[in-house]
């Protein structure tokens, strides 16, 4: 109904359907910045996270406490990012780590948010298994982290976190690390028969095989890849790369001393 629609009249006047009714109040909006009180001007500094000084004190002695707890698996703690708590254990130590921080009373880390994997070549175990734990408890996040190889499988803890079912069988698919005690460990992204792990440096980054619909057969046909031009090398170096004095950076993690003093 165009004649019934609701319309803002020039004149501040708010009409529906020919009936005029009480002048609408007009705000004027005002964006607050962290600057001087009562000033109004745009603030063009950079806004930098301040980190609270007690908040990393108590992840660096958690950390130090689950290394107490868990020395013959815990390899190191560090805080990442300024006061993100990280734990790096041996791949033996997957199931009693997560056992321990989901269960015990001064962790009780229940939810397991995803599971992520890493993948650097250069490396003797070039895998990086990474879990995100979150308490609900006590509004605390933790990063578990561990490695593999390509043929060194890692223990499922999908019968500590459910969620950990379909996390796993996507580093499977992704990265082919092998989860041992997985209930049904199958690919969950890529189609049925694809070959290779797409996230793989080494993976290339047009695949093997590519898909058509054929007009004869009438159906999706999947064929090796078949490129319309030659390769072109690029030179993708950042135009940064070439100035090393800003280049310079900060350390990514700090480390938490562990050892017993």
């Amino acid at each position: 109904m165009a004649g019934r629609s609701l319309r803002l009249a020039a004149g501040g006047l708010l009409r529906l359907g020919g009936c005029q009714r009480a002048a609408v109040p007009t705000f004027t909006a005002i964006r607050k910045e962290s600057g001087d009180a009562g000033s109004t001007a745009l603030e063009t500094r950079p806004t930098v996270r301040k980190f609270d000084p007690e908040m990393r004190q108590n992840l660096s002695d958690f950390g130090q406490y689950v290394a107490e707890c868990m020395p013959k698996y815990v390899q190191k703690v560090q805080l990442t990012a300024g006061d993100e708590l990280e734990i790096l254990i041996a791949p033996s130590g997957v199931v009693p780590v997560l056992s321990f921080l989901k269960n015990h009373h001064n962790a009780q880390f229940g939810s397991l948010a995803d599971i992520a994997g890493v993948d650097m070549p250069t490396r003797k175990y070039r895998f990086e298994v990474v879990y995100n734990l979150l308490s609900h408890r006590f509004n605390s996040r933790i990063r578990v982290k561990t490695y593999t190889d390509e043929l060194t499988p890692i223990e499922s803890c999908n019968d500590i976190f459910k969620a950990a079912n379909w996390n796993e069988r996507e580093v499977w698919d992704m990265y082919g690390v092998y989860f041992t005690n997985h209930p049904d460990l199958r690919r969950i992204l890529t189609d049925y028969g694809f070959e290779g792990h797409p996230l793989r440096k080494d993976f290339p980054l047009t695949g093997y095989t590519e898909l058509r619909y054929d007009d004869e057969l009438r159906r999706i046909v999947q064929e090796p890849v078949e490129l319309a031009q030659e390769y072109r090398k690029f030179d993708l170096a950042a135009p940064w790369e070439q100035f090393p004095n800003f280049r310079e950076q900060l350390p990514a993690a700090e480390e938490v001393d562990i050892e017993k003093k």
